[in-house]
Parts: structure tokens; C-alpha cells; sequence
């Protein structure tokens, strides 16, 4: 019986094992894959903030609410996000896994503005509102500047924002 050369066994076992490794990698690399796009999508609603017209997502639920902006590289410059809370209570933000840096306006129940700041990415330390707050919008980093809002400013909430009910 004649030997056979080893190099096609190995070849396979090369093969085999880079498509393995390529399969496990694409599954691994899927969950922290970057996205421009919310999880799920999330109703929109229209908002003049200041001297701006903002196209924001309602995140009312607290899933929705925790993963917020989170693992986003971008958001159009016109676009944001309310935080539609049950009361006013001091409301408290941080920034872990989320990509882009923001700016948030805190609001009570009549749309008073009584606290904005701004985050950075990756940032774990709390950010909270100085008085009680049902609202809070997060936009780009220097929209608030851009818009024009200052601190007593009342905002009309659009109907779709409101807080409801549960």
C-alpha cells in the first residue's frame, strides 16, 4: 500500500478550522456591530425647542429609556430623544455605551426648563437635573447652544410626548 501525502488532510483541517473561526467571529461580532438605527423603532414626534425643529423618538417605557442613544455613531443634527417620565422627580443620566455626545434639557410637567448640561461618551458619572423633572430630551452636543434655549424657557411638549397614563 502505497502512503499518501499528508497535505491534503491538513489543508482540510486548515480550511475547516478558518471557516470555523469566521463563523465565530461574525456571531461575536454581531452583537456590538454599530448602528445609526434605534433597536426597535420608537414613535416620533415633532418639537420646537427654541429656534429649532427637532424630530424626536419617545422612549416611555423604562426598556426603552435605559438603552436610550446607546451604541449609535451618529444622529442627524435634527434629531433626539424624550424621556417621558410618570412625574416630576430629579432624573439622573449617564452615559455608558452610549457612542456620541450629547446635550440634555430637563423639563417639568409644563415644559419648564429647569436644568440642561452636556455628556460625553462613555461617560459612567450621573448627570442629573438641579430641580424635578418629567421630561428630559437628549440632542447633539451643542444643540442647545444652536437652539437657543436657556434655563425658565417653557417648551410646548407635543401631544404625542405627554405623559399619559400607564
Amino acid at each position: 500500500m502505497k502512503n499518501r501525502p499528508s497535505y491534503p488532510r491538513r489543508i482540510f483541517d486548515v480550511t475547516g478550522l478558518l471557516l470555523l473561526l469566521t463563523l465565530m467571529a461574525s456571531i461575536i461580532g454581531c452583537e456590538g456591530a454599530p448602528t445609526t438605527a434605534p433597536y426597535k423603532t420608537l414613535p416620533t414626534c415633532k418639537m420646537t425647542i427654541g429656534s429649532k425643529t427637532y424630530e424626536l423618538e419617545m422612549a416611555r417605557t423604562s426598556d426603552e429609556q435605559e438603552n436610550g442613544l446607546m451604541k449609535r455613531d451618529s444622529m442627524p443634527e435634527d434629531h433626539g430623544m424624550i424621556f417621558i417620565f410618570e412625574k416630576d422627580r430629579l432624573q439622573q443620566f449617564w452615559m455608558k455605551d452610549t457612542r456620541i455626545p450629547l446635550d440634555i434639557i430637563f423639563l417639568d410637567h409644563a415644559g419648564k426648563v429647569v436644568s440642561f448640561d452636556s455628556m460625553e461618551p462613555y461617560d459612567v458619572n450621573n448627570t442629573s437635573s438641579i430641580r424635578p423633572a418629567q421630561y428630559a430630551i437628549e440632542l447633539n452636543a451643542g444643540q442647545v447652544k444652536a437652539c437657543g434655549v436657556e434655563k425658565g424657557n417653557t417648551l410646548t411638549i407635543p401631544d404625542a410626548a405627554l405623559y399619559k397614563g400607564k
